[in-house]
């Protein structure tokens, strides 16, 4: 049905892919890019922590501080590399973010919802204007990049209007005792301390979980070969029967439900909504799934790869905070790992996977 597989390549390398040793075999997943930045990342800051006798960033805390950097942009980073693989786009992610967590401050702290019905009503809310984003790019054939470029702003300001109406600054507020004694808030904030400061927190298991669905789907499923053929060729895939348009629909409600989820971790974390949070998220979750083997036409990519693609920059910027080195050289760091990993994906392309 589709011309390329989720995971492997493209399917008329099978053969080849059979003759080549394990190691070549690893090398031509779209992820073994990911998986190469990732260990030297590791490496360069664990040996700057090293040099500088500080092992923060080797430590238990260090190590989950950083899982939890990298599971705020990894949450959103899986829908967005499957919608990806589909062809599209979806730049106004972050303004989804702010969105989702001004309506749970707004249902609670305004017209005194339960919390749990205020985060239910957020989720559906949220995934409702994703799937606004996909009919309108499904129906106008218009690229998703201006349609959700324009939805950014549009629902960043709407954002923006909501809240002025409650309170001039750009948050709300959520009672902690509010928090606490609601059933399914501990589902968005819970943590398990593991001694020396160092804390599990529960993004960390929905980055993970979300990711290995992901995974699954895009690998193993009808629906992954979908997505696959979607963004290979749009054409050739509704010629084989693929609802093309329905496919694309439902990752941009997945995209939009995911930063729903993240918007309700970080309330429920910082007892308050912010329309500023998630913004730049978008640029995040795209590099993510670049870094990950993700093509920008579509067609081709790599859950796994864009988890490890998130690591990455958890790492980075958790690794630029415990060397003490300034941070503006963060931007400066992804745009090199950016770079790197566009080449060193396009060379194992060719080289392994034969494209």
């Amino acid at each position: 049905m589709a011309t390329t597989t989720a995971e492997t390549g493209p399917a008329p390398g099978t053969e080849r892919l059979r003759r080549l040793s394990l190691t070549q075999r690893i090398l031509a997943r779209p992820a073994a890019g990911a998986l190469i930045i990732v260990v030297f990342v590791w490496l360069v800051f664990a040996a700057i922590s090293l040099a500088k006798g500080n092992l923060a960033f080797i430590a238990a805390s260090g190590t989950l501080n950083y899982l939890d950097v990298a599971a705020q942009v990894g949450i959103i980073g899986t829908a967005v590399a499957l919608l990806m693989i589909a062809g599209e786009f979806d730049l106004s992610v972050g303004s989804l973010v702010g969105f989702a967590g001004i309506v749970i401050g707004i249902g609670v702290t305004i017209w005194g919802l339960p919390l749990w019905l205020s985060i239910v009503m957020s989720m559906v809310a949220t995934t409702l204007l994703g799937v606004l984003n996909g009919i309108i790019v499904v129906r106008t054939r218009l690229p998703s990049f201006i349609v959700t470029l324009a939805t950014l702003f549009i629902i960043s300001g709407f954002s923006a209007v909501l809240t002025s109406v409650v309170t001039n600054i750009t948050y709300i507020p959520i009672d902690r005792a509010v928090v606490a004694a609601d059933p399914i808030a501990g589902l968005f904030n819970w943590s398990l301390s593991v001694g020396g400061g160092a804390a599990f927190k529960v993004s960390i298991l929905w980055w993970l979980l979300i990711a290995v669905l992901g995974t699954y789907i895009l690998g193993r499923t009808r629906f992954g070969n979908w997505i696959a053929g979607a963004g290979g060729s749009a054409t050739a895939a509704r010629n084989l029967g693929v609802p093309v348009a329905r496919v694309k629909i439902s990752l941009f409600a997945l995209t939009a439900f995911s930063a729903s989820v993240l918007a309700t971790i970080q309330s429920m974390t910082f007892f308050s909504a912010d329309i500023l949070r998630g913004r730049g998220i978008e640029l995040d979750a795209i590099t993510t799934a670049v870094i990950g083997g993700t093509l920008l036409t579509g067609g081709y990519g790599s859950v796994a790869g864009t988890a490890l693609g998130a690591l990455s920059l958890g790492m980075a910027r958790q690794g630029i905070v415990f060397a003490d080195i300034n941070a503006d050289w963060y931007k400066i760091a992804i745009g090199t790992l950016l770079l790197v990993a566009v080449v060193l994906n396009n060379w194992i392309r060719h080289r392994f996977a034969g494209l």
